[in-house]
Protein backbone atom coordinates (compact mmCIF):
# COMPACT_ATOMS: atom_id res chain seq x y z
CA UNK A 1 0.00 0.00 0.00
CA UNK A 2 1.42 3.20 -1.37
CA UNK A 3 1.32 6.41 1.35
CA UNK A 4 -1.32 7.89 -0.54
CA UNK A 5 -4.06 5.43 0.22
CA UNK A 6 -2.49 4.60 3.60
CA UNK A 7 -3.22 8.63 4.31
CA UNK A 8 -6.30 7.74 3.15
CA UNK A 9 -7.52 4.69 4.67
CA UNK A 10 -6.10 6.46 8.32
CA UNK A 11 -8.52 9.77 7.34
CA UNK A 12 -11.13 7.45 5.93
CA UNK A 13 -11.21 5.56 8.93
CA UNK A 14 -11.06 8.53 11.66
CA UNK A 15 -13.77 10.47 9.61
CA UNK A 16 -15.97 7.79 9.46
CA UNK A 17 -15.83 6.68 12.92
CA UNK A 18 -16.84 9.88 14.17
CA UNK A 19 -20.09 9.40 12.71
CA UNK A 20 -20.78 5.55 12.65
CA UNK A 21 -18.21 4.03 14.30
CA UNK A 22 -19.73 0.61 14.56
CA UNK A 23 -20.84 0.61 10.67
CA UNK A 24 -16.97 1.65 9.83
CA UNK A 25 -15.69 -1.08 11.82
CA UNK A 26 -17.87 -4.07 10.57
CA UNK A 27 -17.48 -2.60 7.43
CA UNK A 28 -14.08 -2.76 6.88
CA UNK A 29 -13.53 -5.92 9.01
CA UNK A 30 -15.98 -7.30 6.21
CA UNK A 31 -13.79 -6.18 2.96
CA UNK A 32 -11.02 -7.35 4.52
CA UNK A 33 -12.24 -10.71 5.36
CA UNK A 34 -13.86 -11.16 1.87
CA UNK A 35 -10.52 -9.78 0.24
CA UNK A 36 -11.65 -6.70 -1.22
CA UNK A 37 -9.44 -4.49 1.04
CA UNK A 38 -5.76 -5.10 2.19
CA UNK A 39 -5.35 -4.20 5.73
CA UNK A 40 -2.35 -2.91 7.74
CA UNK A 41 -1.27 -6.28 10.09
CA UNK A 42 -2.35 -3.65 12.94
CA UNK A 43 -6.12 -3.48 11.74
CA UNK A 44 -6.05 -7.08 10.25
CA UNK A 45 -8.30 -7.77 13.48
CA UNK A 46 -11.20 -5.91 12.27
CA UNK A 47 -11.82 -9.46 9.99
CA UNK A 48 -11.69 -11.78 13.12
CA UNK A 49 -15.42 -13.31 13.00
CA UNK A 50 -15.87 -12.46 17.01
CA UNK A 51 -14.84 -8.63 15.82
CA UNK A 52 -16.92 -8.73 13.12
CA UNK A 53 -20.27 -9.88 15.03
CA UNK A 54 -19.36 -7.26 17.81
CA UNK A 55 -19.46 -4.69 15.36
CA UNK A 56 -22.32 -5.96 13.50
CA UNK A 57 -24.66 -5.87 16.30
CA UNK A 58 -23.46 -2.86 17.91
CA UNK A 59 -23.59 -1.06 14.36
CA UNK A 60 -27.32 -2.63 14.29
CA UNK A 61 -27.69 -1.04 17.19
CA UNK A 62 -26.51 2.35 16.51
CA UNK A 63 -28.62 2.21 13.01
CA UNK A 64 -32.23 1.70 15.56
CA UNK A 65 -30.77 4.41 18.34
CA UNK A 66 -30.52 6.69 15.78
CA UNK A 67 -33.68 6.58 14.63
CA UNK A 68 -35.31 7.75 17.97
CA UNK A 69 -34.93 11.37 18.31
CA UNK A 70 -33.68 12.70 21.45
CA UNK A 71 -32.52 9.12 21.70
CA UNK A 72 -30.02 9.74 19.36
CA UNK A 73 -28.50 13.03 20.71
CA UNK A 74 -28.26 11.06 24.07
CA UNK A 75 -26.33 8.15 22.23
CA UNK A 76 -24.11 10.84 20.80
CA UNK A 77 -23.39 12.43 23.64
CA UNK A 78 -22.20 9.03 25.59
CA UNK A 79 -20.04 8.42 22.01
CA UNK A 80 -18.62 11.45 22.04
CA UNK A 81 -15.74 9.57 24.42
CA UNK A 82 -15.72 6.95 22.13
CA UNK A 83 -16.00 8.12 18.80
CA UNK A 84 -13.26 10.70 18.83
CA UNK A 85 -10.52 8.33 21.07
CA UNK A 86 -11.27 5.30 18.33
CA UNK A 87 -11.28 7.81 15.66
CA UNK A 88 -7.17 8.26 16.56
CA UNK A 89 -6.71 4.80 17.13
CA UNK A 90 -7.72 3.65 14.21
CA UNK A 91 -6.02 6.81 12.07
CA UNK A 92 -2.78 5.78 13.97
CA UNK A 93 -3.32 2.18 13.65
CA UNK A 94 -3.52 2.82 9.82
CA UNK A 95 -0.22 3.49 9.28
CA UNK A 96 1.06 -0.61 10.55
CA UNK A 97 4.29 -0.40 11.44
CA UNK A 98 5.19 2.92 10.46
CA UNK A 99 7.93 5.41 12.56
CA UNK A 100 6.61 6.50 15.69
CA UNK A 101 6.48 9.76 15.02
CA UNK A 102 4.14 9.41 12.41
CA UNK A 103 1.76 7.12 14.05
CA UNK A 104 1.52 10.19 16.91
CA UNK A 105 0.70 12.03 14.30
CA UNK A 106 -2.12 10.00 12.45
CA UNK A 107 -3.14 9.77 16.09
CA UNK A 108 -3.36 13.28 16.69
CA UNK A 109 -4.94 14.15 13.20
CA UNK A 110 -7.40 11.28 13.42
CA UNK A 111 -8.55 12.43 16.33
CA UNK A 112 -9.14 16.06 15.08
CA UNK A 113 -11.00 14.68 12.29
CA UNK A 114 -12.93 12.45 14.69
CA UNK A 115 -13.74 15.21 16.51
CA UNK A 116 -14.80 17.46 13.64
CA UNK A 117 -16.99 14.62 12.08
CA UNK A 118 -18.46 13.91 15.54
CA UNK A 119 -19.42 17.65 16.37
CA UNK A 120 -20.78 17.87 13.37
CA UNK A 121 -22.94 14.90 13.29
CA UNK A 122 -23.95 15.62 16.95
CA UNK A 123 -24.80 19.34 16.60
CA UNK A 124 -26.80 19.14 13.91
CA UNK A 125 -28.60 16.05 15.29
CA UNK A 126 -29.31 18.10 18.54
CA UNK A 127 -30.56 21.07 16.43
CA UNK A 128 -33.01 19.04 14.38
CA UNK A 129 -34.63 17.34 17.16
CA UNK A 130 -35.90 20.32 18.01
CA UNK A 131 -38.34 20.22 14.99
CA UNK A 132 -41.60 18.26 16.47
CA UNK A 133 -41.86 15.73 13.25
CA UNK A 134 -39.71 13.03 13.50
CA UNK A 135 -39.16 13.16 9.24
CA UNK A 136 -36.09 15.54 9.40
CA UNK A 137 -34.39 13.01 11.71
CA UNK A 138 -34.97 10.33 9.77
CA UNK A 139 -33.79 11.56 6.45
CA UNK A 140 -30.42 12.94 8.30
CA UNK A 141 -29.70 9.55 10.07
CA UNK A 142 -30.57 7.95 6.70
CA UNK A 143 -28.36 9.98 5.13
CA UNK A 144 -25.45 9.28 7.15
CA UNK A 145 -26.16 5.19 6.81
CA UNK A 146 -25.72 6.02 3.12
CA UNK A 147 -22.87 8.58 3.64
CA UNK A 148 -20.43 6.53 5.85
CA UNK A 149 -19.70 3.69 3.59
CA UNK A 150 -19.94 6.01 0.33
CA UNK A 151 -17.27 8.08 2.19
CA UNK A 152 -14.89 5.25 3.71
CA UNK A 153 -14.76 3.35 0.20
CA UNK A 154 -13.64 6.53 -1.82
CA UNK A 155 -11.07 7.12 0.75
CA UNK A 156 -9.81 3.01 -0.16
CA UNK A 157 -10.57 3.71 -3.84
CA UNK A 158 -10.25 7.19 -4.57
CA UNK A 159 -8.02 8.46 -1.75
CA UNK A 160 -6.97 12.06 -2.99
CA UNK A 161 -10.47 13.07 -4.14
CA UNK A 162 -11.10 11.88 -0.71
CA UNK A 163 -8.77 14.00 0.82
CA UNK A 164 -9.64 16.53 -0.69
CA UNK A 165 -13.43 16.17 0.03
CA UNK A 166 -12.54 15.90 3.96
CA UNK A 167 -10.37 18.94 3.97
CA UNK A 168 -13.09 20.67 2.28
CA UNK A 169 -15.50 19.19 4.84
CA UNK A 170 -13.47 19.71 7.82
CA UNK A 171 -13.38 23.60 6.87
CA UNK A 172 -17.29 23.28 6.31
CA UNK A 173 -17.22 21.93 10.21
CA UNK A 174 -14.78 24.64 11.50
CA UNK A 175 -17.02 26.88 10.26
CA UNK A 176 -20.81 25.17 11.47
CA UNK A 177 -19.89 23.85 14.58
CA UNK A 178 -19.69 27.24 16.43
CA UNK A 179 -22.90 28.34 14.93
CA UNK A 180 -24.50 25.04 15.94
CA UNK A 181 -23.34 25.30 19.67
CA UNK A 182 -24.35 29.11 19.65
CA UNK A 183 -28.01 28.38 18.23
CA UNK A 184 -28.33 25.31 20.82
CA UNK A 185 -27.55 27.67 23.89
CA UNK A 186 -30.03 29.82 22.93
CA UNK A 187 -32.70 27.13 22.97
CA UNK A 188 -31.37 25.97 25.86
CA UNK A 189 -31.69 29.77 27.68
CA UNK A 190 -34.93 29.97 25.90
CA UNK A 191 -36.17 26.85 27.18
CA UNK A 192 -35.24 27.69 30.68
CA UNK A 193 -37.10 30.98 30.75
CA UNK A 194 -40.17 29.75 29.23
CA UNK A 195 -39.80 27.05 32.50
CA UNK A 196 -38.85 29.29 35.23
Amino acid sequence: MDWIHTVGLAAGLAWASGIRLYAVLFLAGALARLGYLELPPTLEVLGHPYVLAASGIMAVGEFFADKVPAFDSLWDAAHTFVRIPAGAFLAAAALGQADPVWVAVAAIAGGAIASGAHLTKAGSRALINTSPEPFTNWAASVSEDLIVPAGFLASVAFPLAFLILLAVFLLGAAWLVPRLWHALRGLFARLRSAVS
